[in-house]
């Protein structure tokens, strides 16, 4: 049977969090999934360390899962704290900043590709 979630056990409870440790001066990623349609990776960002302007053919949703981080999203600043949520929506330039280190989950949903 395909898998379309990998890098954790299935029917297994887990706290999303622990996905991803924080590493001094780094971005640590684990994919859950990637395809045409979705994508779906864990991240912990050291503080300081930044994901620079750039822009997605899809919408994507952060939620912070630990910390603080700063969301610059076509120009304008947000910052979220643990349990928020932001989406960024496709085709706008954004941005992600660590002021102390802080954990994401990344949701991407990718358009339909035409035949």
């Amino acid at each position: 049977m395909e898998k379309f979630i990998k890098n954790i056990n299935a029917e297994t409870v887990f706290l999303m969090d622990k996905q991803v440790e924080y590493l001094p001066g780094q971005i640590v990623s684990k994919t859950l999934a990637q395809n045409n349609a979705v994508s779906l990776t864990v991240f912990a960002f050291d503080k300081g360390e930044e994901i620079s302007s750039h822009d997605s053919d899809g919408d994507a949703m952060i939620t912070v899962l630990d910390g603080t981080g700063e969301i610059t999203i076509d120009g304008k600043k947000y910052t979220l704290r643990g349990g928020e949520s932001i989406v960024m929506p496709a085709k706008k330039p954004h941005a992600v900043f660590a002021p102390e280190k802080f954990k994401m989950f990344l949701t991407v949903v990718f358009p339909k590709k035409s035949d």
